[in-house]
């Protein structure tokens, strides 16, 4: 696809984000967020990572593999949000917020 000038797509895919949300609901059966981040508490440098949670706000168990692929395939449809601090896609809306913003929503 073409870029304009300013770097920005000439035909923006708006449909990327709900995309993602259907690979992801089908890649973490019972998903409904995935909290990314470049903070791995398995390695010393940054890594992407992903912690999948179900509607009731329970851990889903991901291997190494898939919570690695999850946290790229979400930090490649929004390369631009702040990726110094975690992020979570709920997979319903397929949207973006800040990690704290939507835990202060959901009560955690």
């Amino acid at each position: 696809m073409l870029a304009m000038p300013s770097e920005t797509l000439a035909c923006p895919d708006t449909a990327r984000p709900e995309r993602l949300a259907a690979q992801l609901a089908d890649m973490i059966p019972g998903a409904a967020t995935i909290r990314v981040s470049l903070n791995d508490p398995m390695q010393v440098w940054p890594h992407p990572h992903a912690i999948a949670k179900d509607a009731a706000g329970e851990t889903i168990d991901l291997n190494r593999t898939t919570a690695r692929v999850a946290a790229r395939w979400v930090l490649r449809v929004w390369p631009e949000a702040d990726w110094n601090r975690p992020h979570t896609f709920d997979l319903a809306a397929a949207t973006l917020t800040g990690s704290d913003l939507a835990a202060a929503g959901r009560g955690h």
